[in-house]
């Protein structure tokens, strides 16, 4: 039994059956057979399937990124529309947020769904500076001056706006805006607080 273990254990001797194929002929080969036309053939079939999913996560991801912000938003919206009748002691009703939300609500998804997919380019940038700028002393000129009618009507959209603009420019776009309408309002002596 000793002596089978040790015969199990020597090398067998490797037989020189092994032919060499010169690399010239190995490549005639390789061509003749159309083994690399299919392997190229499936490599371009994935990454025209890669293409078309990479397109449609890319939306869906644009989707997602402006979900995130539409939603807090439209929450945003409604705190407004709630704290704005209450300032005037009035009771919202159910029925009178959820017509301001049908009115508002789609035209606001789209708005920001562009200026969020459009963010870094410059004239959304300059665009959201501009209405920045003209929304926020219109909602601190209606706080100080309009009736109260119009407050309800305007103010919580123009507060969602004036946020929603801060919050999408550019930090030093952001600051420069917020500074120009704080001076504006220190200059025509009006005040934030309510």
């Amino acid at each position: 039994m000793a002596k089978n273990r040790k015969d199990a254990l020597k090398p067998s001797p490797v037989s020189p059956s092994t032919t060499d194929i010169p690399e010239e002929e190995q490549w005639r080969l390789i061509h003749e057979s159309g083994v690399l036309s299919r392997v190229k053939a499936d490599q371009d079939a994935r990454s025209t399937t890669r293409e078309d999913d990479d397109g449609t996560s890319a939306l869906a991801e644009e989707i997602f990124d402006a979900s995130v912000i539409i939603m807090p938003m439209t929450f945003f919206l409604v705190m407004m529309e709630i704290l704005i009748h209450h300032q005037y002691a009035k009771q919202p009703t159910f029925g009178d947020i959820a017509q301001k939300l049908l009115n508002t609500f789609p035209i606001m998804s789209v708005f920001m769904f562009y200026t969020i997919r459009h963010k870094c380019s410059v004239r959304t940038q300059v665009a959201l500076f501009l209405l920045s700028l003209g929304v926020g002393p219109r909602m601190i000129w209606l706080v100080n001056r309009g009736s109260w009618l119009t407050n309800i009507a305007q103010c919580p959209q123009f507060a969602t706006i004036w946020l929603y603009t801060v919050l999408q420019l550019n930090l030093p776009l952001a600051v420069l805006s917020l500074t120009l309408i704080g001076a504006w309002t220190w200059w025509m002596g009006l005040k934030l607080l309510l």
